[in-house]
């Protein structure tokens, strides 16, 4: 049951289900997983697609599908998240970020984050572009499971909540297995490379908003996802362009 309460939560497969809170807490150990088949469809659109068009435009349309695709939950977390910023106390910070609407920080932020994994992806090699495009979404949910496990959650109540609540070691030594062996089968040596990487910018990220908020909320949860897959993206182009890829 969790396994298919993490699809329902991370993605727009139509599973029309019922879970308790203790299931979809516990469904974070799936979020590799889910982030595994959302990277083959996206490796697929991108083979398909690259036949009948160019790659630039492929590449926008892969940007789009990947929010399709999570039903836009993380860039809306990406967005709420840096309003948030714009509050004085962390108690004005989590009322911004319970808003509905977006703010400047929001809006400005959000096309500076798209505009950059776009033009990351134009500059992929062709070599690596399907592997990157299987293995970031599987490495950005395990940053996720990791700011579940190891950060306090901000509000007394939520979603979130529910996965900080859940989560054991025992479920993020399984995501991180998981994460583990797609990134080393992709990339050999430089999967640890990334996924270190993102190690590092997903637990600076969760740092500098729980100082700020006293603890997570799924929105930072979501802007972890985001920022994460980001960083995949930078380094395996980092690693490609400075031909450090094997």
């Amino acid at each position: 049951m969790e396994f298919l309460a993490a699809f329902q939560f991370l993605t727009l497969l139509p599973i029309k289900r019922n879970f308790s809170a203790e299931q979809m807490g516990r469904s974070c150990v799936y979020f590799p997983v889910v982030g595994l088949v959302i990277g083959l469809i996206l490796a697929g659109l991108n083979w398909g697609l690259s036949f009948i068009l160019p790659a630039a435009v492929v590449n926008v349309l892969l940007v789009a599908a990947l929010a399709v695709l999570s039903g836009g939950l993380h860039l809306d977390g990406l967005t709420d998240a840096l309003d948030g910023l714009a509050g004085q106390t962390p108690e004005q910070r989590l009322a911004i970020m319970k808003d509905s609407r977006i703010g400047g920080f929001g809006a400005i932020g959000l096309a500076l984050f798209l505009l950059v994994e776009y033009v990351t992806l134009n500059h992929i090699p062709d070599s690596v572009n399907l592997p990157v495009l299987v293995v970031a979404p599987v490495i950005s949910r395990w940053a996720m499971v990791n700011s579940i496990f190891v950060y306090p959650y901000a509000r007394p109540e939520g979603l979130g909540k529910a996965f900080k609540d859940a989560v054991t070691p025992r479920h993020f030594i399984f995501a991180t297995l998981v994460t583990l062996i797609v990134a080393v089968a992709l990339f050999r040596w430089a999967g640890l490379v990334v996924m270190a990487g993102v190690w590092l910018a997903a637990n600076l990220t969760a740092l500098h908003f729980k100082n700020r908020l006293k603890g997570l909320t799924g929105d930072i949860y979501g802007a972890i996802n985001e920022i994460s897959l980001l960083v995949v993206l930078l380094i395996v182009l980092l690693l490609s362009f400075n031909h450090w890829l094997l």
